[in-house]
């Protein structure tokens, strides 16, 4: 393969679909994500590798999260950390598709990194409060739990929808057309998106924008486990009832 223009063509030709995806990932995330992978390619790394410093990138985030006392200076660096990260996460998938690479082995690595990080994540909002936040009142402590519980929840009861959907499916006929776009639904799915969440970090260094900026997303992202738990039940009762 060429020049890295000539590799970023061809990443945006392997590009997955965009049906169910959020503006940040379709216009943000995933177009930054070419740009790594394509960096990625021309310096010979493999898709795990990019995986590892996609963890490297947010785990560091994290953890100075958990373990640095909040000003605007570390709300800068944790949100750029986890930004970074985020998109080496779509970077991996984007070079394993170019270049055939992919396999089981990576697909279980990123599930893995990702369930790491969501529960990480959370954990280090409760120790930041904890050592950190003079609180109004213990029960914020139970906000990052309540935090961890529907993030992964939701990551859990996707990653299952997806694959007994995929076992109970039968195969359709390509019809050689694809659905349109929604782009009402990307904007509606913003408030879902992890490049959004991590928007709130810009807020680490004023405790009290920070608490009530992460317990709105955390709101939102509770009645989105609420719609999302029902789509995906009908969505496999109704594969049962075709068979």
């Amino acid at each position: 393969m060429g020049n890295t223009g000539t590799v970023l063509r061809e990443l945006r030709g392997a590009q997955k679909t965009a049906k169910g995806v959020s503006l940040y990932s379709r216009y943000v995330n995933r177009p930054a994500g070419r740009i790594f992978a394509a960096g990625a390619y021309r310096i010979g790394l493999t898709p795990n590798q990019v995986t590892l410093v996609s963890a490297a990138f947010t785990f560091a985030a994290i953890a100075s999260v958990a373990l640095v006392r909040p000003s605007s200076g570390l709300a800068v660096a944790v949100y750029a950390g986890l930004v970074i990260g985020f998109a080496l996460d779509s970077a991996d998938g984007q070079l394993a598709r170019l270049t055939g690479g992919g396999g089981p082995d990576g697909e279980w690595l990123d599930h893995v990194v990702d369930c790491a990080k969501m529960i990480l994540v959370h954990t280090a909002v409760l120790i930041s409060f904890q050592r950190f936040s003079a609180l109004p009142g213990e029960g914020w402590l139970l906000l990052p739990l309540g935090f961890l519980f529907t993030a992964v929840l939701t990551f859990c009861a996707g990653l299952l929808r997806e694959q007994l959907g995929k076992a109970a499916a039968r195969p359709a006929a390509d019809t050689g057309t694809s659905a349109p776009v929604s782009r009402l639904r990307a904007v509606a799915l913003l408030p879902a998106d992890y490049g959004v969440f991590c928007l709130v970090f810009l807020l680490l260094g004023d405790p009290t924008a920070f608490r009530v900026g992460y317990a709105a997303l955390a709101a939102v992202h509770a009645l989105f486990l609420v719609a999302f738990l029902a789509k995906w039940f009908r969505e496999l009762r109704a594969l049962r009832t075709a068979d």
